[in-house]
């Protein structure tokens, strides 16, 4: 599944009572378009157009150890870039690329709910001098998080 497919945003019915207190706090008063408009995917220097992963490798009767090899084609402005790092997750891989491409970016908070047929991501993320939370979807539960870990990437290192 391409990631730049286009999905559209999950109906604010099934959304609005799931939104985690800090967003919701920063969002009171506002309706479910305005918080996608201020929090969703929005333009920004970074976009992410390939995403994949290897199958993890086990260390020993501990398989949850294991780190898989991801890598990534990470655009930024008009440069394009390919990334890949070992890691035990999505987030945490994709986190690591983006600091080494000059976004750092700590998730402070990491909530995810069914939306019908997608799954809504919540993340709340600081570059150590300001925070902010962000919001994606998709189908895929991944490819959620990775959407909102970028929209808080560009939220923060803006």
């Amino acid at each position: 599944m391409p990631y730049l497919a286009s999905t559209t945003p999950p109906p604010s019915t099934l959304v609005d009572a799931a939104l985690p207190r800090g967003l919701r706090d920063r969002t009171a008063g506002m309706s479910w378009e305005a918080v996608l408009a201020a929090h969703g995917p929005t333009v920004g220097p970074l976009r992410l157009s390939g995403w994949k992963s290897s199958e993890p490798r086990h260390q020993g009767r501990r398989p949850w150890l294991g780190h898989r090899k991801f890598q990534a084609t990470l655009a930024i402005g008009d440069l394009i870039c390919n990334a890949s790092v070992a890691a035990g997750g999505p987030v945490a891989a994709l986190t690591e690329m983006l600091y080494e491409h000059g976004f750092p970016v700590e998730m402070l908070e990491f909530h995810q709910r069914d939306a019908g047929t997608q799954t809504v991501t919540f993340v709340h993320g600081s570059n150590g001098l300001r925070d902010e939370w962000a919001v994606g979807w998709d189908s895929d539960a991944t490819q959620s998080a990775l959407r909102a870990v970028v929209a808080c990437a560009n939220r923060v290192c803006a």
